[in-house]
């Protein structure tokens, strides 16, 4: 199928939204020690001022989805851009430690809501031969948006005073916000939104113009699918024959975090001067990380339907306990420097290849399609609370022992593996209906 021009700049656009996502997240390790120094935060404090926004990413995780149903996954996004313009405009200008954290918290809101809204616009307005790779497009923006905010955070701390810097860090996602905010307004409703409100010509005009094929085939498969989702809308997911999802669900959300991806991702500055480099120095490393996350996501984009989701968790788990293994001893010993920049871009490698390509993917498939929304958002739930706790304790645990959170990862990769080994079924090449019979939810 050929792209349209239509079709092209609807996904970049909606695409965008990832990218924000990721530079949201990513942008306040350039800024933690900053902002310790400024507002003379505690370890508690300053875990509070980086776990907020994961707090608020929880709320707008959970409330975008009603959201985007009542009014539309364009106009939601359009509030998100909104929150992000507002995050990044209010942090830059945040007069004390309060007000800084509030607009962290809106941020966090923006970027749940993304989450949810931006791939499923995405899928909804996507041609079906063409929907995976499209949507994963949000997934490559996200990585992409991470690494601009370390090359970002470099760049500003290395033109402008180290006391000041910190709020042109935040204050520069405006930019690409209020890009976001405007070109949503060239963009069409999704044709899926459209027929849930029976506005069917509209919705028989965007599959036009989005260039589908067969348009009136495509509009009946949405028409049914609907109805399906619509009577099978009072399926409870807390019953016992979907406990086997249920665990697989919340344990690949919690693994992902105990990790510890992103409390490396938030605290890398800190942890580099724990390791004895340099702030602009720890900025330069932090891109090499953000650099490494975007090969190896590209790479895993590859691999996933070839080598299998159970085969890369497995071979992640390996490669990722070995690395934290490694950070925890250079930390014990308080030796070997460059070790440190090595083992923890070799975590990143094997981390991207593994947890951060399939947890998506697989929560998507273990679930039938009457509860998978539900189990989705179970998954993702017990993702981000995981985030903020990890991300909450981490500078006070770090300020006692720089080594402890590192042999605490290595541990439940340690755990992780045997439990995927045991426990987790292979998806790949596998229906959906097979799935489904092997899990015993026929």
């Amino acid at each position: 199928m050929r792209l349209n021009a239509h079709l092209i700049r609807s996904t970049l656009v909606g695409a965008l939204g990832g990218l924000l996502f990721g530079f949201d997240t990513a942008v306040i390790s350039g800024t933690t020690q900053q902002l310790t120094q400024v507002f003379h935060l505690s370890a508690g404090a300053l875990g509070l001022t980086v776990s907020i926004a994961l707090w608020g990413t929880v709320a707008g995780a959970i409330g975008s989805g009603p959201l985007g149903q009542r009014i539309g996954g364009r106009e939601a996004l359009r509030l998100m851009a909104a929150l992000y313009v507002v995050s990044a405009l209010g942090c830059a200008v945040a007069w004390n430690w309060p007000s800084l954290l509030a607009f962290r918290l809106i941020g966090g809101l923006g970027i749940g809501g993304s989450s949810v809204l931006g791939p499923v616009y995405l899928a909804e307005l996507a041609p079906a031969r063409l929907r995976g790779r499209l949507v994963g497009l949000f997934q490559i923006n996200v990585v992409v948006g991470i690494l601009l905010a370390y090359a970002s955070n470099f760049v500003i701390a290395s033109l402008i005073d180290r006391g000041a810097a910190w709020r042109w860090q935040f204050g520069v996602a405006g930019i690409p916000a209020l890009a976001f905010f405007v070109l949503l307004f060239g963009i069409p409703r999704s044709s899926r939104w459209l027929v849930t409100q029976k506005r069917i010509d509209e919705a028989r005009r965007v599959l036009e113009m989005m260039g589908t094929p067969n348009t009136e085939a495509e509009l009946k498969e949405i028409i049914d699918s609907i109805h399906l989702e619509r009577t099978a809308k009072s399926e409870h997911l807390f019953q016992r024959r979907y406990r086997l999802p249920i665990f697989l669900a919340i344990t690949i959300g919690m693994f992902n975090q105990l990790a510890g991806i992103n409390a490396i991702l938030y605290y890398a500055n800190d942890i580099f001067a724990y390791g004895g480099f340099t702030g602009l120095t720890g900025d330069k490393q932090a891109v090499l990380l953000g650099a490494m996350n975007l090969v190896a996501t590209l790479i895993a984009m590859s691999l996933i339907d070839k080598l299998g989701r159970k085969s890369l968790l497995l071979f992640g788990s390996v490669g990722t306990a070995a690395c934290l293994a490694g950070v925890a001893a250079v930390f014990y010993a308080n030796t070997h420097q460059d070790w440190l920049v090595w083992l923890l871009v070799g975590f990143i490698f094997f981390f991207s290849l593994s947890q951060g390509a399939v947890i998506w993917v697989y929560i998507s498939e273990v679930f039938p399609t009457r509860v998978r929304s539900k189990g989705q958002s179970l998954g993702s739930s017990s993702h981000w609370i995981m985030n903020a706790i990890i991300s909450g304790f981490f500078p006070w645990v770090a300020k006692h022992s720089t080594a402890t959170p590192f042999a605490f990862f290595a541990s439940m990769m340690v755990l992780q593996f045997f439990v995927v080994l045991f426990m987790y079924p292979e998806t790949k090449g596998v229906t959906l209906e097979q799935l489904q019979h092997r899990l015993g939810i026929d």
